[in-house]
């Protein structure tokens, strides 16, 4: 159990380095351009229902000015889905299946959330700048798909609010916390390769 209750923010961000999606041979696919678009859109389709989760967390520990606004993004996310000929629609993927599982029961109380949460807030901003790079580069989607991807390219904000609130938890829920994203970030990553798999055969770039 963890007695150093400032630590927490470095257990965190040493789970979030350690899954680091940017590292995922599926964005390294997308950044090269070497990506299908129906990856793409299946990508869109699948990710989406995580997306729509998004809000819930941010409740779970009452901050509904954030979650409201995820709400919004949630709709910008459809234009995405849209602009790639597609629809968010119930997973088919089991990982991402799994992963819808682990954040419903994570953003649905508010310490497991903060942690959740974490696990995808402070990737947003450098893997939304990459994506949104890829796009520009490769897959010319035009301003409407982009969005969401480009509003949160200096999304900080949010990985800071959430890194504040665990260092004012007590230890116990700090190591609840931390568990959460940690089993988050995997579920994340999982769920990301389950979606490579379908189209690409391989974890190869």
């Amino acid at each position: 159990m963890s007695t150093d209750m400032s630590d927490v923010r470095t257990r965190l961000e040493k789970i979030v380095a350690d899954h680091n999606l940017l590292n995922h041979p599926f964005y390294q696919s997308w950044s090269a351009g070497t990506l299908p678009v129906e990856a793409l859109a299946t990508y869109a389709a699948e990710w989406g229902n995580f997306v729509a989760q998004v809000p819930k967390g941010w409740a779970a520990h009452g901050d509904q000015v954030i979650a409201d606004e995820e709400v919004t993004h949630v709709a910008l996310w459809d234009d995405f889905a849209s602009a790639l000929g597609t629809e968010v629609a119930p997973s088919k993927i089991k990982e991402m299946k799994s992963l819808t599982q682990v954040c419903d029961k994570n953003f649905g109380e508010s310490v497991p959330s903060v942690g959740a949460l974490f696990a995808f807030e402070a990737q947003q901003p450098h893997t939304s700048t990459s994506k949104l790079e890829g796009l520009k580069k490769w897959y010319s989607l035009g301003e409407k798909g982009e969005e969401y991807f480009r509003i949160h390219c200096d999304d900080i904000h949010e990985m800071e609010i959430l890194a504040q609130r665990a260092e004012k938890m007590s230890p116990e829920d700090q190591d609840e916390t931390v568990s959460a994203c940690e089993e988050t970030a995997k579920a994340l990553w999982n769920a990301l390769t389950g979606i490579h798999m379908a189209h690409c055969g391989s974890m190869t770039a």
